[in-house]
């Protein structure tokens, strides 16, 4: 049997190097603070990698990679994470395999942790496969021990002296933690909402949509009608999904397009501005600088070489 690796520190303050730092899971995230500041404590067991996050405000959106599972909770109390749709202060845990597809809105910096199994785990009695993860309910004891597991297993795992360890005990005992966790669903008629997968399709397809067409801004019934739905059908599944309204999505997401721009350097800012459909340019300057703590010329500025 192996030993235990020991776990490994990043800390991140730019968000690209941030995101490809994730493995196992296809994600794309939009900053909800002018600054990012993160750290990602990874520990690498046999057939797992256990990963640590305290994160900053930000939407995400993820994909788990095929032949995967997933599971996750949070390691703190604060302001519920939307995830999902749904935000909930109870214990819960959240669990995706194969290809399943998660959303969530973090509006303060979090702790977190996420186990992902490679294969997936299909022989534990765990809840199955989905579209999208699912998010269940447990009681307050099992969130206690999972919280404390965690943190006993980055502990020891980081002494030295505890060479004689193996990667082997550790995985079991994370998946005991885990397996009574699940046996302690908590029924709940919220999880059912959380659950369902048709407006998470409506939300699902309309970014789909977005994320392939970047050089161009696609207005609300144009978006409506690319997946067959109506306005307010999209701006429902907006507003459940990110908890803002359709129209301030949509310009979010132009803001930071435009953003991408001007970080290349090879556009003026009215060039970008007007290309993603920003015509009131003393508006958009008040808008973009509320976002990102700064002007679009100092961004441009610092984007071209010296």
């Amino acid at each position: 049997m192996a030993p235990f690796q020991v776990p490994r520190v990043f800390r991140f303050d730019d968000i690209d190097a941030f995101r490809s730092s994730i493995r196992n899971l296809d994600v794309d995230f939009t900053p909800l603070a002018r600054r990012i500041s993160a750290e990602q404590v990874i520990l690498s067991l046999p057939g797992c990698d256990l990963n640590y996050t305290r994160s900053f405000p930000r939407i995400i959106d993820a994909q788990l990679a095929p032949d995967t599972t997933a599971v996750g909770f949070t390691m703190d109390d604060g302001v519920p994470i939307r995830f999902n749709g749904v935000e909930r202060d109870r214990a819960v845990i959240v669990i995706g395999h194969s290809g399943a597809f998660y959303t969530s809105v973090e509006k303060t910096p979090r702790q977190y942790v996420s186990i992902i199994f490679t294969p997936e785990m299909l022989d534990r009695g765990w809840p199955g496969a989905g579209l999208n993860f699912s998010v269940h309910e447990i009681s307050q004891a099992a969130q206690d021990r999972l919280r404390e597991a965690v943190r006993q297993v980055l502990f020891v795992t980081s002494e030295a002296a505890m060479a004689d360890v193996t990667g082997e005990a550790v995985k079991e005992s994370l998946l005991a933690v885990i397996d009574q966790a699940f046996s302690e669903i908590v029924p709940a008629k919220w999880t059912a909402r959380a659950n369902s997968t048709r407006q998470f399709k409506v939300f699902n397809d309309a970014r789909a949509v977005l994320a392939g067409n970047v050089a161009h801004p696609i207005y609300s019934g144009e978006l409506a009608k690319q997946i067959g739905v109506s306005v307010r059908t999209l701006h429902d599944a907006v507003q459940r999904y990110r908890g803002m309204s359709l129209h301030r999505y949509l310009r979010l997401r132009r803001l930071w397009l435009v953003r991408q721009q001007l970080l290349a350097g090879t556009h003026s800012v009215k060039a970008s501005a007007l290309a993603f459909g920003f015509w009131h340019l003393s508006d958009f300057s008040r808008s973009y600088r509320s976002q990102f703590g700064e002007s679009p010329s100092e961004t441009l500025a610092a984007a071209r070489p010296k």
